[in-house]
């Protein structure tokens, strides 16, 4: 069994921003992967069981704030007996790629990231793997956390777009085949 993770933040308000990428690719994968299931609460998440490629993954969006993602995912992790360097993918947004860029990554620092730093610090570690979806860097007089919480504009529609459908992919090919397989197909340099 694989847990598959988005970061995003929970309300209406952030549903399209910036920081919510994690969920977007999210609800992609519940889409294609979970027969039309209606998601349940546990782990102080929504929750979607869904069958990738033949594997068993649970799909989670944790409900806290991004900054209080890793007590939900520790819960998951504990609950199932994984190990988060076999199984654990986080899917979560990232200011230093272009919009629409994804990195794949196996283990790796929190790069800034407050839910990245949370689940870090719930894991006692970082050797875990991750999709990071590019948002775009913080422009020149603008606070991080006014970028993140900010909606795409429309002329991001595009490579947002395929963005998604890439960090998608990427998903599904780390589940089915091999975190370094992802690596090597979607790491493209930007």
């Amino acid at each position: 069994m694989k847990l598959i993770v988005g970061l995003g933040n929970p309300g209406l308000q952030y549903q399209k921003t910036r920081h919510n990428a994690g969920f977007m690719v999210v609800d992609r994968l519940a889409q294609r992967h979970s027969g039309g299931a209606v998601p349940r609460s546990r782990f102080g998440s929504l929750t979607l069981d869904a069958l990738i490629d033949g594997e068993k993954c649970l799909l989670v969006k944790p409900m806290g704030y991004m900054n209080r993602s890793g007590g939900p995912v520790n819960e998951a992790l504990r609950f199932f007996k994984l190990e988060p360097s076999e199984d654990l993918l986080v899917i979560v947004d990232d200011v230093a790629l272009p919009v629409g860029a994804v990195r794949v990554r196996a283990k790796g620092s929190a790069g800034g990231h407050n839910g990245l730093s949370d689940i870090d610090r719930a894991l006692g570690g970082a050797d875990y793997a991750r999709v990071r979806v590019g948002v775009g860097a913080v422009p020149q007089f603008m606070a991080m956390a006014d970028w993140v919480l900010s909606r795409f504009m429309k002329e991001e529609a595009e490579a947002l777009e395929a963005g998604l459908a890439d960090a998608t992919a990427a998903t599904e090919c780390a589940i089915g085949e091999s975190v370094e397989a992802a690596m090597n197909r979607f790491n493209r340099k930007v």
